[in-house]
């Protein structure tokens, strides 16, 4: 691998970019406290996803372009533990609760469209996500991007998109076109799990181009125990709602969604 030159004032541009962030999530939940309180550890959750994406973005922090092992790095904080962290802050439900009507319904529009609909199916975010991975790893792309800075932006871009769009579906947090069983977000889930533990044992046996055995045993083992840690988070949260949604309870009235997708009997 070839390590790229840091631009200077790289690491002043990303904590500008992470402050921003931080502010437009934190303020509109601050400022709507008083006629809707948003739970303080959402926005905990929000700062903690957005710091992940800070520092693999931080120019040289985690030896990215040095090591497998500093790209493991990244692919664990951009992939998965920042979308993990940003899905679960429901970024969605704040923004319907705290927007004006106009541009509320503009997102509830947005989110109904066929296009929408697609690409936040569990199945195609699964793709996406798992696809993605044995992509980069089994073609030229992976030695193609730490030769183009470019190109390495744009994998990033993929990794956390899908990251998010699978975490999204599987953790079924915010408002949802889709409205899938537990038990088939938890089928999904096991097939990421599955994707992701091959992945690191092909990746152990057979290193990427450029990449000495002995870095890649050490990346491929960091991506395979700290990939199960992020998962098993993301299984307590399905099956702690699977929980919720079948055990016994009194009579109550059911929460009213906040945005009701037409289905095809309304049609």
């Amino acid at each position: 691998m070839h390590p790229h030159e840091a631009a200077p004032g790289g690491s002043l541009v990303v904590v500008i970019a992470m402050l921003a962030a931080v502010a437009v999530y934190v303020g509109p939940a601050v400022a709507n406290r008083r006629q809707r309180p948003w739970p303080a550890y959402r926005s905990v959750l929000w700062s903690a996803g957005i710091a992940c994406l800070g520092i693999a973005a931080a120019p040289g922090l985690t030896g990215q372009v040095t090591s497998f092992v500093g790209h493991t790095v990244d692919h664990i904080l951009v992939g998965m533990l920042a979308p993990l962290l940003i899905a679960l802050s429901a970024p969605v439900t704040l923004a319907l609760r705290t927007l004006d009507p106009v541009p509320a319904r503009r997102i509830s529009r947005l989110l109904g469209r066929r296009a929408v609909r697609f690409v936040t199916h569990p199945i195609t975010a699964l793709v996406l996500y798992a696809g993605g991975m044995w992509a980069l790893y089994t073609t030229d792309i992976f030695r193609s991007m730490h030769e183009n800075t470019l190109l390495a932006a744009l994998v990033h871009v993929h990794f956390f998109f899908a990251g998010y769009l699978f975490t999204a579906a599987v953790a079924a947090v915010d408002p949802t076109p889709h409205r899938h069983r537990h038990a088939y977000r938890a089928v999904v889930l096991a097939a990421a799990l599955a994707a992701h533990g091959i992945l690191a044992k092909f990746l152990f046996a057979h290193p990427p181009a450029g990449v000495s055995g002995s870095s890649a045993e050490a990346g491929s083992m960091l991506m395979y125990y700290a990939g199960d840690a992020i998962d098993a988070v993301l299984i307590v949260v399905v099956c702690g709602q699977w929980f919720r949604a079948t055990r016994p309870r009194a009579a109550a009235t059911p929460r009213r969604p906040l945005i009701r997708f037409p289905q095809p009997s309304d049609r």
